[in-house]
């Protein structure tokens, strides 16, 4: 397939010993976020990625970890209401908040994401907020304090809420056209499968970040786990004959249009290598992407 496995940090317990696991058997990207494993996650990782140095990482920027509210309160990087509302994007908490990673992770990461921007965003605002957090990480890439930036979103395409030309646009405008935009991550999954049915047809935003050169990371693709029980025999055998629901489930989602990284997130061996090797698999044609759609619907 055209994409490849990386592993997604949100829902493992132990994110050091998941890393670990991951980054032993070939696993060459990890995503993160400050929040993730109650606010540890990045110095979880700082000693994995000292073992493994070409090991890439993604972090984020936009929610608080914990144990850092008041810190960046006195730091003045953050905001009591902002503080209290546990999400911020201001320029200042950003420029905190990646100084902050860097020393976690214990060096520079190969990019950090704009973490879910609609939250609590008023949506007359939402542009008015990326293009403030890109001035921020522009001037931050200038300064190489980072690489690159992209934008992870939960529900910002689904709802309208921009797109991947506007994101384009605004990092032109915040950085000029040697901008340093460079991926959106997404849920793609069979629950998700509207963002597939969009770039079969030649548009949405994975038919878009393709054009664009962008690179898309599909989060969730088994939806917090609740897919593999979904998956009947049935539809098992019309997708991937042979193949276990979440083999299925990931076949699907390696397989979409412009997707080029599937994050999973699991601390299993067994199932990362099975997960790998699906991964690695020729594509499912167009024609058995549409027939899941016409099956589940979008």
């Amino acid at each position: 397939m055209t994409a490849r496995l990386g592993l997604g940090t949100y829902r493992c317990l132990d994110v050091a010993e998941a890393a670990l696991m991951a980054a032993s058997r070939g696993a060459d990207w990890i995503d993160t976020a400050p929040n993730y494993e109650r606010g540890q996650a990045e110095t979880s990782l700082a000693v994995v990625l000292a073992a493994y140095p070409d090991l890439l990482v993604s972090t984020k920027v936009g929610f608080v970890p914990a144990g850092a509210t008041h810190i960046g309160v006195r730091a003045g990087a953050l905001s009591a209401a902002d503080a209290e509302r546990g999400h911020c994007l201001a320029p200042d908490y950003i420029a905190w908040q990646l100084a902050r990673s860097r020393r976690m992770l214990g060096r520079v990461p190969d990019l950090v994401f704009v973490h879910n921007p609609e939250h609590g965003c008023p949506e007359d605002e939402i542009t008015d907020r990326l293009y403030t957090a890109f001035l921020a990480l522009e001037e931050a890439c200038s300064q190489q304090i980072i690489s690159a930036y992209g934008v992870a979103t939960w529900r910002g395409f689904s709802n309208g809420l921009f797109d991947v030309p506007t994101l384009i646009e605004l990092a032109a405008k915040a950085g000029g056209p040697n901008h340093h935009l460079r991926a959106i991550q997404l849920p793609v999954s069979l629950v998700h499968l509207a963002p597939v049915a969009q770039a079969l047809d030649g548009h949405g935003p994975l038919a878009d970040a393709l054009d664009a050169g962008l690179k898309v990371f599909a989060s969730a693709p088994l939806h917090g786990g609740e897919i593999p029980g979904m998956v009947t025999p049935e539809l098992s055998e019309l997708i991937t004959p042979g193949k276990t629901p979440v083999e299925t489930a990931l076949a699907v989602v390696a397989s979409a249009p412009g997707v080029k990284r599937v994050l999973l997130s699991t601390g299993n061996p067994g199932h990362w290598m099975r997960a790998a090797d699906t991964v690695s698999q020729p594509p499912l044609s167009p024609d058995v992407l549409r027939r899941v759609i016409d099956v589940l619907g979008t």
